[in-house]
C-alpha cells in the first residue's frame, strides 16, 4: 500500500468540500474506507441539505483528490443545541499523519463559531485506538452505552461484531478538553488495589468480575485487548465474547452512576492492556 510522506501531508489542504464532484468523492469514500453498499451511504443529496442547514462538512485535499472528511450536523441534546459528527474517514495511505485529529479540530473551530459548545459522536468501545484519541487526544467523556445502535445486521465489513456504541460528548471550551487537544496528558490515578470490572487474562480472554465491591470505589475500570480487530481475525467467538462481557461491564457500571472519563494503555507481564477509568463523583456538567 503505497504512503505518503511528511512533505505530502503538509500540503494537504483541509477546507469545506463542496459542490457535486466533491460530495460525490465524500459517498466513494464512504464506500471505500467502511465498505458500505450505495443503500447505507449518506448521499449527496443529504450532504447538500445537511450542510445548508448549518452541518458541517470538511474535506482534507491532496491538491484535488479527497483523502479524508469529516461530516456532522446540528442537533438538541438536554434542551440546548449540540453538533452531532456523525463519520470522520481517512483514506488508508493517509492515516499515519495525524489527519484525523486535524479534521476533528477544524470542525471543532467551524462548531465554535457557530455558537455551539458540545460536539457528540459514537464509536465502538472495544476499538482500542479509537479510544485512546476520542478521550487522550480530544477529551471526550460519555455517560451513554448503545447497545447496537445501528442494528445486529449493519452492512459495513466493520460491524462484524455488532455495532455497541459508547455514545460521547465533547465540551468544545472546556479547560479538559483545551490542555488536551494542547498535548497535556491525564496521568492514570493510582488505583491498583481496584478489582477491574473486566479483565483480561493471558490467553486474550475477558474474565467478569462480578463483585458488587466493583462498584463500591471512587473509580472502576474496564481492561478491553490492544488489538480487537487482530483478535477477532483469530477467533470470531473470541471477539463475541469481548461484547458480551463488556456490554454488561458498560451498562452496569454507567446505570450505578459512573462516567467514562479516561482510558490508559500500559504493559502487564509483557502483554498490551488498554483500560478505561470511570469516576463515580462527576457528571457531564462537571466538565463545562
Amino acid at each position: 500500500m503505497p504512503t505518503t510522506t511528511a512533505a505530502e501531508t503538509s500540503s494537504i489542504v483541509i477546507r469545506d468540500a463542496r459542490g457535486q464532484a466533491e460530495m460525490r468523492a465524500v459517498e466513494e469514500l464512504q464506500k471505500e474506507v467502511w465498505g458500505l453498499p450505495d443503500l447505507d451511504v449518506v448521499p449527496l443529496s443529504q450532504l447538500v441539505a445537511a450542510t445548508a442547514a448549518g452541518g458541517v462538512l470538511l474535506g482534507a485535499f491532496d491538491r484535488e483528490t479527497l483523502v479524508g472528511f469529516v461530516y456532522g450536523f446540528v442537533g438538541y441534546e438536554h434542551g440546548r443545541a449540540a453538533h452531532h459528527s456523525h463519520m470522520l474517514a481517512v483514506k488508508p495511505g493517509f492515516r499515519n499523519h495525524h489527519l484525523g485529529q486535524k479534521l476533528k479540530l477544524a470542525q471543532r473551530e467551524r462548531v465554535l463559531a457557530q455558537g455551539i459548545n458540545t460536539m457528540t459522536w459514537t464509536f465502538d468501545p472495544l476499538q482500542s485506538p479509537n479510544a485512546y484519541f476520542n478521550f487522550n487526544k480530544l477529551g471526550v467523556i460519555s455517560d451513554r452505552y448503545i447497545i447496537n445502535f445501528y442494528g445486529e445486521d449493519a452492512a459495513s465489513f466493520l460491524h462484524r461484531n455488532g455495532t455497541d456504541r459508547l455514545w460521547v460528548t465533547w465540551r468544545l471550551s472546556s479547560r479538559r478538553v483545551s490542555e488536551r487537544i494542547g498535548g497535556i496528558k491525564n496521568a492514570a490515578p493510582e488505583i491498583e488495589s481496584v478489582v477491574p470490572l473486566v479483565q483480561i487474562e493471558k490467553d486474550n480472554s475477558p474474565r467478569l468480575n462480578n463483585s458488587t465491591d466493583g462498584l463500591s470505589s471512587e473509580y472502576v475500570l474496564i481492561e478491553i485487548p490492544a488489538d480487537i480487530n487482530k483478535l477477532e481475525r483469530q477467533s470470531s467467538e473470541l471477539a463475541s465474547a469481548w461484547r458480551v462481557v463488556t456490554r454488561l461491564a458498560f451498562t452496569k457500571a454507567l446505570s450505578s452512576g459512573y462516567l467514562v472519563e479516561n482510558f490508559h494503555r500500559r504493559s502487564r507481564g509483557g502483554q498490551q492492556i488498554s483500560t478505561y477509568y470511570l469516576s463515580r463523583k462527576k457528571s457531564l456538567d462537571d466538565f463545562v
